[in-house]
C-alpha cells in the first residue's frame, strides 16, 4: 500500500497536536523493525561511503591530479597571494 504526499499532508493537518500519548505506546521505529540504537537514525545520517579505488594507471592520474592541486595551493600561499577570499583590492 502506497501513501501519497497529499494524503500524508491531509492526515498531518487533520491530526490533533495536543493529544496525550499513552504510557504503553509503541514507537513507529519498533513497529517498522528499524534499529534505532544510535544517536541518529540510519535514514537521517547513513554510514559514510568508502572512497572509490582506481586501479593501474588511472590511480596514478588521480593521485597526480590531487597532488597537483595541493601543490598549487601551497605555491600560491608561498608567494603571498590570497586563494580563499577572492581578489586582492589595494
Amino acid at each position: 500500500m502506497s501513501v501519497t504526499d497529499d494524503e500524508l499532508t491531509a492526515l498531518a493537518l487533520a491530526a490533533d497536536p495536543d493529544v496525550v500519548v499513552d504510557a504503553d505506546a509503541v514507537s513507529v521505529w519498533a513497529l517498522a523493525g528499524v534499529d534505532a540504537e544510535g544517536p541518529l537514525p540510519s535514514w537521517y545520517m547513513p554510514a559514510p561511503m568508502r572512497a572509490r579505488r582506481f586501479p593501474g594507471w588511472r590511480g596514478h592520474v588521480v593521485r597526480l591530479s590531487v597532488y597537483s592541486v595541493i601543490a598549487s595551493f601551497l605555491a600560491i600561499n608561498a608567494y603571498g597571494l590570497c586563494n580563499t577570499y577572492g581578489q586582492i583590492h589595494l
